[in-house]
């Protein structure tokens, strides 16, 4: 509904503010752009390794190297952003770039949320039925299952981008740290509340069924292990979880805190909001190639060895 007493403009760019009360603004850029190059290095490893080794083509690697494009494509659309806002000063940002980078962040938002989803259900198969996962999961499916993800999500963000491009604005203010659903909203002279239904019906789809999902397969795998009577295996089981979990951990914590604050009342101010957004963005796209690099046991290896052969050439 359009808020009354308000003059509408034809908005080309809007201009950021979200960072402008914050001291040291340098600082926290730099932290940013560290953090933004470690994604970016560890995240094209992976998909470098993966893509090279004829023997990781193999659903397992190709749903890590699947989270590794979505974590690059995620981070990028908010940490340029971001950079350019900390560190350059560019608080102008154009209307088209900021619905284009709305769209591409939170389709990665949703991707993200597929793809482990989709990791979570290919861990349980191999340990719970081994002798079948190779005819039941082929590359095939794998890349079917990758796409059909991709084009739910494209669709999805697609009507949440048509909404706010239809929005009207009243003066070219963004009051977050970049381009995202409600931080356009927001911006809107409109009231907010009715436009912030399908993403919240797109987040409850997250807490209330990607999640639990995923949880049931980590209690069909512990079934599982537990009826193991070999403990090397177990542990190997274990290990081979691990680093799924750690990056479920990542990306839901922040989302089910934000959620479950929300619940009991608690209103989180625009400083706690915007801090809140950067963790959620930042942190499990650190995460996710930092434990497939290290914890996976292929991966490590082959990256190993190519460290190797590049310092024994640089010695000749």
């Amino acid at each position: 509904m359009l808020e009354s007493n308000v003059t509408i403009q034809r908005i080309t760019e809007f201009v950021i503010t979200g960072l402008d009360h914050l001291p040291n603004q340098n600082i926290l850029g730099v932290l940013i752009l560290l953090t933004y190059s470690l994604i970016l290095l560890g995240s094209s490893a992976n998909i470098c390794i993966i893509v090279s080794d004829q023997r990781l083509h193999r659903p397992m690697y190709i749903f890590i190297c699947n989270l590794a494009v979505i974590d690059i494509m995620f981070t990028t659309s908010a940490s340029t952003t971001l950079i350019a806002l900390l560190l350059a000063g560019v608080r102008n940002i154009s209307y088209h770039s900021c619905i284009s980078r709305m769209f591409v962040y939170n389709l990665g938002d949703i991707c993200l949320c597929f793809a482990l989803t989709l990791m979570a259900f290919d861990r349980m198969i191999a340990i719970s039925n081994p002798l079948r996962y190779h005819s039941i999961l082929t590359n095939s499916r794998t890349f079917a299952l990758i796409a059909l993800s991709w084009m739910i999500g494209i669709a999805a963000i697609g009507v949440l981008t048509g909404i706010v491009d239809r929005l009207p604005y009243c003066q070219p203010i963004i009051r977050y740290t970049f381009c995202s659903y409600s931080a356009l909203v927001r911006a809107a002279c409109v009231d907010p509340e009715p436009y912030f239904v399908p993403s919240t019906i797109l987040l409850m789809w997250f807490l209330g069924g990607h999640f639990p999902l995923i949880l049931a397969t980590y209690v069909k795998i512990i079934y599982t292990v537990v009826r193991l009577a070999d403990t090397e295996g177990r542990k190997q089981m274990i290990s081979t979880c691990l680093s799924h979990a750690v990056a479920v951990f990542c990306y839901y914590a922040p989302k089910l805190v934000s959620g479950l604050l929300t619940r009991v009342g608690v209103t989180l101010d625009l400083t706690e909001r915007n801090a809140l957004m950067i963790i959620l963005t930042l942190v499990p796209s650190l995460m996710n190639p930092t434990v497939y690099c290290f914890r996976t046991k292929e991966i490590r290896s082959r990256l190993i060895q190519i460290l190797k052969r590049n310092r024994a050439l640089a010695i000749k």
